[in-house]
């Protein structure tokens, strides 16, 4: 089973945020989608300051089985971006919630975080996905 920690918030791409001081967000993939992913190897990051929209693409993702993108879970601009995982991608199999992190963003309109899923609806959905 999956981890699905309760203080995150989900979309259905299989990103997960988290919320920090400021009004900022980190999101990263979440360990259902490292698992399906298999052994990271390559990843490709947007560039700070960067302003994106909400389900647009940020970058990508290469494992041993393919290449995924990864998308903005609200729209805003691009704060941080984890150069330690660029350099070490398979930081994403070993730490999705920690040091595996993404990218840091302040969202242009906070109210978009209230249409992201709880650990509980994130759970059900990748259940609905597995049997599906």
């Amino acid at each position: 089973m999956a981890d699905v920690p309760k203080e995150l918030k989900y979309t259905r791409e299989h990103e997960w945020v988290r919320q920090v001081e400021g009004g900022r967000i980190v999101v990263g993939i979440t360990d259902h989608a490292q698992r399906q992913l298999g052994d990271v190897v390559y990843v490709e990051l947007p560039k700070v300051g960067e302003t994106i929209e909400a389900e647009s693409p940020l970058g990508s993702i290469e494992s041993v089985k393919a290449v995924s993108e990864f998308f903005a879970p609200v729209g805003g601009k691009v704060l941080k971006v984890n150069a330690e995982v660029v350099d070490d991608p398979e930081l994403i199999n070993t730490e999705p919630y920690g040091d595996g992190w993404l990218i840091e963003l302040q969202p242009s309109d906070a109210k978009q975080l209230n249409g992201l899923m709880d650990a509980q609806a994130y759970l059900k959905y990748i259940e609905e996905e597995a049997n599906g």
